[in-house]
């Protein structure tokens, strides 16, 4: 007996070196972590349970049949986070450089399905080079069973992609049907086609840092929703953002104990709006005094910034928060504002987060550039997110609400549930300025009736009580009670139900 156990360890560490020690350390001096100490970084101490150690690949082509390596490539299996279950996968770089075979696809095709079982979530950890091509169509094969998985737990789990190496071909198509992407700063890349086959197709010359680097796809893509400086930051933070996600679409909320009041004012909240209309202020401020403790956990911060997206807590509940930023483009909707903002709605509908939206909207950005880009269609798709959204959807609206940006920024009429107004809400067809040279165009040479007739619009339409005269607003509160009114909101709408027609699926405008 004690033969085969110490067998069975001798085979365990043979199994844990991976690709051997000499590219373990050269994975070290490219400052990166390998994939099980990314793996024992990420998940509670002592808590992973590995599958599959001793998996090997089955080819036997171009001599592989010589090189055979426990594990191929990729460590799998499930531990906790603060206690919660997850399921996870890291590509092994020490392994045939983490390429896919049939058998790693294996691997990660078990351990998704046991996510999916299980209503867990299911965290990929990417560092390798693009299918095995010894294997040739095996390999393809595998990523698309691969792919199919991403599919069928859509919605249905939560699904994050760490990019911590190389990410290329078949590899980048899985992480971009996951909830979230993560990447490491100078250190981790996506694209399709590698800067060689650019440069044969297209003549252009490319590194892989500007063809793919975390700087262009937090920036300009928006294909990651946030990077880090190196393996372990972005490790803990993907860890905080779990702690405010549900196990999945048929789990509560996650709770945590709260111990800031929601009863106390904020006075400082009665002055956050400048006296003058056109001068802007920081709306993230805004959620950061709403939020429990200030934590606010943002979404692609660095895209779209005229919209700010991402989680937060009030009385220990996980909500999503949606803001329009007055402090980039005066927070105008542009097409890429309008993408950024639907998808984290919808997110947040699949998975029963309520959201509560900050709305402070001069209308849409004009422009050839915005309508040749498609902005009616991008539009769309926030207007299309919030309309079909049945979670709770709590609306503040701080400042402007101008034209049908006020609809679609999660208006009454789209079924919000509560929706107020502070007194320095301006809601109308569009600002004084421009109505009133349209309305009284045949005065426009004459300042001083120009100056009454805008004077009387502003009276007449700048102010949140035409709106609650209709009940379009349910109430004008004081800015110092946001949070109290808030959090008796989402109290008081823990037991909503409401259920869209039955459907096959929607066709969201794509």
């Amino acid at each position: 007996m004690k033969d085969i156990l110490e067998e069975l360890e001798r085979r365990r560490e043979i199994a844990r070196l991976g690709g051997g020690q000499a590219r373990i350390d050269a994975q070290h001096q490219r400052g990166k972590l390998t994939a099980r100490e990314r793996i024992d970084l990420f998940l509670d101490e002592g808590s992973f349970e590995e599958f599959d150690m001793f998996v090997e690949h089955r080819s036997t082509d171009f001599g592989m049949d010589k090189s055979r390596i426990a594990g191929d490539g990729v460590v799998t299996g499930w531990g906790t986070v603060n206690g919660r279950a997850v399921f996870v996968f890291a590509k092994d770089f020490t392994v045939f450089g983490g390429s896919l075979s049939e058998a790693h696809a294996e691997k990660i095709i078990k351990v998704q399905d046991m996510a999916l079982k299980n209503r867990a979530p299911i965290i990929g950890i990417y560092d390798a080079g693009g299918a095995r091509i010894q294997e040739g169509v095996a390999a393809l094969g595998g990523y698309a069973e691969v792919f199919q998985r991403n599919v069928l737990a859509s919605g249905v789990i939560p699904q994050i992609s760490i990019i911590m190496g190389p990410c290329a071909g078949g590899d980048v198509y899985s992480p971009a049907m996951t909830d979230f992407i993560f990447m490491v700063r100078d250190t981790s890349y996506m694209f399709v086609t590698g800067p060689d086959v650019v440069k044969t197709v297209t003549n252009e010359t490319v590194t892989s840092e500007e063809l793919g680097g975390a700087t262009v796809h937090t920036t300009r893509s928006s294909i990651a929703d946030g990077a880090y400086d190196n393996d372990v930051d972005t490790l803990l933070q993907v860890r905080r953002l779990i702690d405010f996600l549900p196990q999945s679409n048929t789990s509560p909320v996650p709770e945590i104990e709260c111990y800031q009041s929601v009863t106390d004012a904020d006075n400082s909240l009665d002055t956050m709006i400048p006296a003058n209309a056109n001068k802007p202020y920081d709306i993230k401020e805004l959620i950061q005094k709403v939020a429990d403790e200030g934590d606010f956990f943002e979404i692609q911060a660095s895209f779209a910034k005229n919209i700010v997206c991402g989680f937060g807590r009030i009385e220990g509940a996980t909500v999503g928060f949606v803001a329009n930023q007055p402090m980039v483009l005066a927070g105008v909707l542009d097409s890429d504002a309008s993408r950024k903002a639907a998808r984290f709605v919808r997110f947040c509908d699949c998975f029963n987060i309520p959201i509560v939206t900050f709305v402070d909207v001069p209308g849409f950005l004009p422009g050839t550039a915005q309508e040749y880009g498609g902005l009616i269609k991008h539009g769309a798709k926030l207007l299309f997110a919030y309309a079909e959204a049945t979670v709770p959807k709590l609306t503040v609206i701080t400042r402007k609400a101008f034209g049908g940006a006020y609809d679609v920024m999660a208006s009454k009429h789209l079924r919000g549930d509560l929706n107020y107004a502070w007194p320095t809400a301006q809601i109308a067809v569009m600002g004084a300025k421009g109505a009133v040279e349209i309305i009284f165009r045949k005065d426009i040479a004459d300042p001083e009736k120009i100056a009454a007739h805008t004077k009387m619009y502003e009276d007449r339409f700048l102010s949140p009580f035409v709106a609650a005269e209709r009940g379009y607003v349910d109430e004008v509160i004081m800015p110092h009670s946001t949070r109290r009114r808030l959090a008796r909101g989402l109290k008081m709408l823990r037991n909503k139900d409401l259920s869209n027609p039955w459907k096959k699926h929607d066709n969201i405008p794509l």
